[in-house]
C-alpha cells in the first residue's frame, strides 16, 4: 500500500462526490417534470416517441400496473434478443460471418443476462457476437435495463414522497426520460472522450497479421477456456498469424460502465487495451460506474424534501466502500505468503504485491479499486482477473455482492435495495424505543416490513439453494477448475453475481454448460424481478399513507447515528445469511494458504 495508491483512490472518490449533488438535482428535475437545459432538444423527441407508441404521458399507474408493464416489456425485449442471437448469421453488420449463437441455452442465458442488467458472459464476445448483435441487441439492452432500474428507484422515491395517493408514476414515461435525459447525453459525450483516448469505434472486418515468429498457445474451447487432452495436459496450437478484433467498442463501453452493466465487447473486458487503454480511461470508467448511484442518493433527499437523509444514505454507502477497498488493497499489496525469499512489499518504485492476473498499466491500487467499485455496483466489468486474487482479496468482491450490492449498487437497483434496508433499520429502531416506527413521515407497518423482508430473503434463498446443488452434483462440480474451497468460492460467486445482477466472475468456472446456462439464467431473472415486485408493492403502500409529523419519539434518519444503524443492519443481515458459506470458501482457503496449501 502506497501514498500514491491512496491518492488515486481518494481522487476517484472526490470526483464522485463533486457530481453527486448536481447530478442528483438534475435527475430530480427530470423525473418530477421540471424544465431542464436539455428540454428544447429532447422534449420534441419525447413527444414523438409517445405518439408513435400510443403512450399517454399523463396516465398514472398503480403499483400492480407498473409491475406488469415492467415484466411484459422485459419479456418481449428478452425474446427479441434471443432471436437476434440465433439468427445473427442472416442479419447485417456481420463481416466475420459469425454463426448464430449456439447452443440455445447459451442464447437464453445471454438474453436473460442483458435483459436484467447483469451482463454475465459465458462466451467470448469477439468470436461469438456480430456487430449487429452487439449494437442492436446487447447495447440496446444496456440502455433499457439501466433505465428500468432508474425507473423502479424513482417509483419507490415517489411512494415515499407522496401522501394518500394510489399511483406511483408511469413506467413508460420514466423509462423514456431515463434514456433520453440521463443516459444518452452522458454516453454520447463519454464515448467521444473514450475514442479520443484510443478506444476503438468502427465497423471494419477483423485484421489478420503475420507474427514475426510462431508461438505455441493453449487451444481454447467454445467457452474461451483452455482445453486439456486425454493425458490431462493442455492442448497446444501453433500460431503463425494473429487476428486483431475490432468493432463498435466505444459506444458500448460507455453505457456498460455508466449503466452499471459490465458486459465487455472482448473476452478480456476492461483489461483489454482496446476497451480500456490508459490509466485516464480507467479512472473515467470507474467514475462513470459510481456517478449515477451516488447521484440518486441526492435525488432521494431532494424528491422527499429531506436532503440530509440522502447524505446519510450516501454516508453509509461510502463507509462500506472504503472498508472494502482498504481490505482488498491490503490483501493484494502484501502478496502471497507461500512465496518465500521474494520481497513482495509494494513500494513507491515498484508495485510489488500479488500481480497475478493484473494489468501492469493499472497496478495493485487501481485493480483493488476497480474490483471494489464494480462489485459495490452491479457492474460486472473487470480490469483484472478475480480468480487470481488472494483469498481475502477475492472475499471482498464476493462479500460486496452478498450485501445485495446496496453500496451504490446497480443504477437504481442499488438505491431501492438500500431503501429496503432503511425500512428495516427504522423498524428495528422503533422496536428498541417501543413505538410504531416512522420513515420520513410514514408509519412503517406490518405490510411494509413483510415486503422488505421478502426482498431480503429471496436473494440468499436463490443463491444458496442453487450453489448447494451445484457443489454436490457432478453436473455442477465438473465445471470447477480448482478443487477444494476455491472451487466452492467459484460456484458461490457465480450464483451471487447472477442473483445480484452483477455479471463478473471468478473466471475458473466453465459455465457454458446446460446446467449453468439454464440455472444462472433463472438466477438472474429471479434476482431482478422477484426482488423488484415487492419493492413496487412497498412503494404503492407507502404512497397511500398519511403524513405523520415527527415527534420526540421519532427516530431521525438524517444523523450519523442513523448511518451507523443502517450499516449495522446491512452487515448483520449479510453475515447471518452468508457467513457459514464464506467460512467454507475464501476464509478456509486463506487459512490453508497460511499453512502452505494452495488451490
Amino acid at each position: 500500500m502506497t501514498v500514491n495508491g491512496w491518492f488515486q483512490i481518494l481522487l476517484f472518490f472526490a470526483l464522485v462526490l463533486v457530481v453527486t449533488k448536481p447530478l442528483g438535482i438534475f435527475m430530480a428535475r427530470v423525473f418530477t417534470g421540471e424544465r431542464t437545459f436539455l428540454d428544447p432538444v429532447l422534449r420534441p423527441i419525447e413527444k414523438i416517441i409517445y405518439r408513435v407508441t400510443l403512450v399517454d404521458e399523463d396516465h398514472e399507474m398503480r403499483w400492480p400496473e407498473y409491475a406488469v408493464c415492467m415484466l411484459l416489456f422485459t419479456a418481449v425485449s428478452m425474446l427479441v434478443l434471443y432471436f437476434i442471437q440465433r439468427l445473427q448469421y442472416f442479419l447485417p453488420f456481420n463481416p466475420q460471418k459469425l454463426a448464430g449463437v449456439n447452443p440455445p441455452h447459451l442464447a437464453f442465458n445471454t438474453a436473460a443476462s442483458f435483459s436484467t442488467n447483469t451482463n454475465w458472459q459465458a462466451y467470448s464476445g469477439e468470436t461469438t457476437m456480430s456487430y449487429f448483435t452487439q449494437m442492436a441487441g446487447l447495447a440496446y439492452h444496456n440502455f433499457v435495463s439501466a433505465a428500468m432500474g432508474i425507473a423502479l428507484a424513482i417509483a419507490l422515491i415517489r411512494g415515499i414522497a407522496r401522501r394518500q395517493m394510489e399511483t406511483i408514476g408511469n413506467l413508460w414515461v420514466d423509462l423514456v426520460r431515463a434514456c433520453l435525459w440521463v443516459l444518452l447525453p452522458f454516453c454520447i459525450v463519454g464515448s467521444l472522450f473514450l475514442v479520443s483516448q484510443g478506444v476503438i469505434q468502427n465497423l471494419k472486418p477483423y485484421d489478420t497479421v503475420k507474427l514475426l515468429e510462431p508461438q505455441r498457445v493453449p487451444h481454447l474451447g467454445p467457452d474461451g477456456q483452455p482445453v486439456n487432452g486425454p493425458d490431462g495436459k493442455p492442448v497446444m496450437d501453433t500460431m503463425t498469424t494473429q487476428t486483431i478484433a475490432q468493432g463498435p467498442l466505444a459506444s458500448q463501453e460507455i453505457i456498460k460502465e455508466f449503466g452499471t452493466n459490465g458486459g465487455g465487447f472482448f473476452n478480456g473486458n476492461s483489461a483489454h487495451p482496446f476497451e480500456n487503454p490508459t490509466p485516464l480511461t480507467d479512472l473515467f470508467e470507474m467514475f462513470s460506474i459510481f456517478a449515477l448511484g451516488a447521484g440518486l442518493t441526492y435525488t432521494l433527499g431532494r424528491m422527499t424534501g429531506v436532503p440530509r437523509h440522502g447524505w446519510a444514505v450516501l454516508g453509509a454507502m461510502s463507509i462500506l466502500f472504503f472498508t472494502g477497498v482498504t481490505v482488498a488493497y491490503w490483501a493484494e499489496a502484501r502478496g502471497n505468503p507461500p512465496i518465500k525469499g521474494v520481497d513482495q512489499r509494494a513500494s513507491t518504485i515498484q508495485s510489488g504485491g500479488n500481480m497475478e492476473g493484473k494489468e501492469v498499466r493499472y497496478g495493485i491500487a487501481n485493480s483493488a479499486l476497480w474490483v471494489t467499485v464494480t462489485t459495490d455496483t452491479s457492474c460486472g466489468a473487470v480490469n483484472s482477473m478475480h480468480d487470481s486474487y488472494t483469498p481475502i482479496g477475492g472475499l471482498v468482491p464476493l462479500a460486496n455482492i452478498m450485501l445485495s450490492e446496496v453500496v451504490f449498487g446497480g443504477v437504481g437497483s442499488g438505491l431501492y435495495g438500500m431503501i429496503v434496508y432503511v425500512v428495516l433499520a427504522v423498524f428495528i429502531a422503533g422496536l428498541m424505543v417501543g413505538r410504531t416506527p416512522e420513515y420520513l413521515g410514514k408509519k412503517i407497518e406490518a405490510y411494509d416490513v413483510k415486503m422488505a423482508m421478502l426482498t431480503t430473503l429471496i436473494f440468499p434463498l436463490i443463491i444458496l439453494a442453487l450453489a448447494g446443488v451445484s457443489a454436490v452434483k457432478s453436473y455442477g462440480t465438473s465445471s470447477i477448475a480448482n478443487p477444494g474451497p476455491h472451487g466452492l468460492s467459484e460456484i458461490l460467486y457465480a450464483y451471487s453475481e447472477g442473483a445480484a445482477n452483477n455479471g463478473s466472475a471468478f473466471g475458473g468456472l466453465s459455465a457454458n454448460t446446460l446446467w449453468y446456462n439454464s440455472t444462472l439464467g433463472f438466477d438472474m431473472l429471479f434476482g431482478r424481478f422477484f426482488m423488484a415486485i415487492p419493492v413496487l408493492a412497498l412503494a404503492g403502500n407507502l404512497a397511500r399513507k398519511k403524513y405523520v409529523p415527527p415527534s420526540l419519539g421519532t427516530f431521525p434518519v438524517t444523523t450519523p447515528l442513523f448511518t451507523l444503524l443502517l450499516i449495522s443492519v446491512i452487515v448483520i443481515v449479510g453475515a447471518l445469511t452468508f457467513f457459514p458459506a464464506l467460512t467454507l470458501g475464501p476464509i478456509l482457503e486463506h487459512l490453508l494458504m497460511l499453512a502452505g496449501k494452495t488451490f
